[in-house]
C-alpha cells in the first residue's frame, strides 16, 4: 500500500464506525460542497479542499517525502520531535503516523467537533439543544489551539525526509462502535459490572499494570447503570460540561469516557450521572489498533511506540 490509500482506508473505517449513517454522512460532504461553491475565488483558494471527500479535519496526510510502497510503519499516541529522531536511528521507516493530530488537523480540530453534536441526538439529546451547547465549546477549543506550533514536528519530519499523517477521530470512531457493542452485547446492570466487562479488553487490562486502569470517576460501584452512553469516545476533545443536566434529562444513565476534566466531574455529578473513565490513551490504543491490524493483514509491519499500547488482533 502507498500513503494515499492507506489514508483512504483511514477515512473509510471512520465513517463506517461513525455513529452517524453513510447518508448523514454524504449530505454533510455536499453541505460543505455547496458552501465551497458559494465561496469568492480568494475564500475558495484558502479553503481545504480535502474537507469535501473526508469528514474528520483531525485525519491528514502531513508529509509526503517519498511516495513508495510502506513496508515498515513507526506509530505513537503522540509524535513529536523525538519520535521522528527516534525513527531515523531505527532505519527502514517508510511512514509515521501519529494518533493524535498535528499541523493543520491540529489547527482545525474544531471542525470534527459537530459530530458530538449527532452522537449526543443519537443518544436521545435533542439536535437543537446538543448544537446550542457545542457552540461555545467549538469556538473555545478553536481560540485554544489557534497559537499553538502546529508545524514543528512536520518540518522535522520533512528535513529528516520522513512520510508522516495522523489518524484522529477515524480511529476514536472505531474505539466507540466496539465499546458500544461490547458494552450492548454484556448489557451490565450495576457500574461494577461495566468496570469489569472494560478490564476484559486487553489493553484496558495492559493499562491496569501501569495504574491507568478504569475507574469510576463519579458514582459508585453499586449503582445501576441505566443507559449507557459512548459520548466522550469520539468527537475531537472535551465537549461542553454543561450537556450533563439534559443527558440525564434524555434518560441517559452512564457516561463511559476517555478523560474528564475536574470542571466536567462535577457538572455530572450534580447531574446524577455516572461517569467511568476507561482510560486516555489505552483508549486510544483500541481504536489505533483496529486500524492497524488491517495494514499488518496486507504485510505491513507495525513499530508501536510513544504509548501505544499494541493489541494485534489479526
Amino acid at each position: 500500500m502507498k500513503i494515499q490509500e492507506i489514508y483512504n482506508l483511514a477515512v473509510q473505517m471512520g465513517r463506517d464506525s461513525d455513529f452517524r449513517t453513510k447518508e448523514v454522512l454524504d449530505k454533510l460532504l455536499l453541505y460543505k460542497k455547496d458552501k465551497f461553491d458559494k465561496l469568492s475565488e480568494q475564500e475558495k483558494q484558502e479553503f481545504d479542499m480535502e474537507s469535501l471527500t473526508n469528514p474528520y479535519s483531525d485525519t491528514r496526510v502531513l508529509n509526503i517525502s517519498e511516495n513508495k510502497e510502506i513496508k515498515k510503519v513507526l506509530v505513537g499516541i503522540d509524535i513529536d520531535s523525538s519520535e521522528v529522531l527516534l525513527a531515523k536511528e531505527l532505519g527502514n521507516i517508510d511512514l509515521i503516523i501519529s494518533h493524535h493530530p498535528e499541523g493543520k488537523a491540529l489547527a482545525n480540530l474544531h471542525d470534527v467537533m459537530e459530530l458530538q453534536c449527532d452522537v449526543l441526538n443519537y443518544y436521545g439529546v435533542p439536535i437543537n439543544v446538543a448544537e446550542g451547547l457545542m457552540k461555545e465549546r467549538i469556538s473555545e477549543i478553536a481560540r485554544k489551539f489557534s497559537p499553538m506550533n502546529h508545524q514543528q514536528v512536520i518540518d522535522t519530519a520533512r528535513l529528516l525526509r520522513f512520510n508522516f499523517m495522523c489518524c484522529h477521530t477515524v480511529c476514536d470512531n472505531l474505539a466507540a462502535k466496539f465499546l458500544k457493542d461490547k458494552i450492548e452485547k454484556e448489557n451490565p446492570e450495576r457500574v461494577n459490572d461495566l468496570i469489569k466487562i472494560l478490564k476484559e479488553i486487553p489493553e484496558y487490562k495492559k493499562a491496569i499494570e501501569y495504574g491507568a486502569g478504569p475507574k469510576i470517576f463519579v458514582g459508585s460501584e453499586e449503582n445501576r447503570c441505566g443507559k449507557i452512553s459512548m459520548t466522550e469516545i469520539t468527537g475531537g476533545t472535551e465537549g461542553s460540561p454543561k450537556i450533563y443536566e439534559k443527558m440525564a434529562n434524555a434518560g441517559i444513565g452512564t457516561v463511559v469516557a476517555m478523560h474528564q476534566s475536574e470542571e466536567h466531574r462535577k457538572e455530572a455529578e450534580a447531574a446524577h450521572l455516572n461517569v467511568v473513565i476507561a482510560g486516555h490513551i489505552s483508549s486510544d490504543s483500541l481504536g489505533v489498533n483496529l486500524f492497524l491490524d488491517e495494514l499488518e493483514k496486507v504485510g505491513i509491519e507495525i513499530i508501536p511506540c510513544s504509548g501505544l499500547i499494541r493489541v494485534s488482533r489479526v
